[in-house]
């Protein structure tokens, strides 16, 4: 199949919009009302730090997890979306529409739960500097995971392909 003519086919925007929306209110706006919480809490009452001296340490052991986690959430993504998304050529848009916003919803909260790093950070230590960190890293991550238009095309084609080769999603 002609890869122009696939991508003509399908709604890209339709596709997108509500992974997309998903992934904004779980990893922009929910860090964002935790952010402002701590915030708020910085400049009323700023908690003591109660790790002492080992503050800095839990800080690089949370920075750790949390890359982990990025990375896991990046490799998770890459693998789903390399699975077959289409049940058959006839519900092709559908089908990737439905399976698209499913798989990502959990790697959309795993990308979120970093800035809970960054809450329990700042609760623990009161540094909201560096509790800000990862925030601001959860952040970036999304914009690696979210979906664009470029990379929709070439998952479209990508499935289109797999499923011309026989390779169709298992009806659940």
């Amino acid at each position: 199949m002609n890869t122009e003519s696939a991508n003509n086919d399908y709604d890209l925007s339709a596709i997108i919009i509500k992974p997309l929306y998903f992934g904004l209110f779980i990893n922009i706006l929910i860090p964002m009302a935790l952010l402002l919480i701590c915030y708020y809490i910085e400049t009323h009452d700023s908690p003591h730090n109660q790790l002492g001296l080992s503050a800095t340490n839990y800080f690089y052991v949370f920075a750790v997890l949390a890359v982990v986690q990025a990375g896991a959430a990046l490799w998770y993504r890459a693998k789903l979306m390399a699975r077959p998304m289409i049940r058959s050529m006839v519900s092709a848009e559908a089908d990737i529409k439905e399976q698209l916003l499913k798989r990502l919803r959990p790697i959309f909260m795993t990308v979120a739960a970093i800035s809970l790093w960054g809450v329990a950070y700042y609760l623990l230590t009161g540094r909201f500097n560096e509790g800000l960190l990862f925030f601001v890293f959860s952040f970036v991550v999304f914009q690696f995971i979210r979906p664009r238009y470029g990379s929709m095309q070439k998952l479209i084609d990508r499935q289109v392909a797999m499923a011309e080769r026989g390779e169709l999603l298992k009806s659940a």
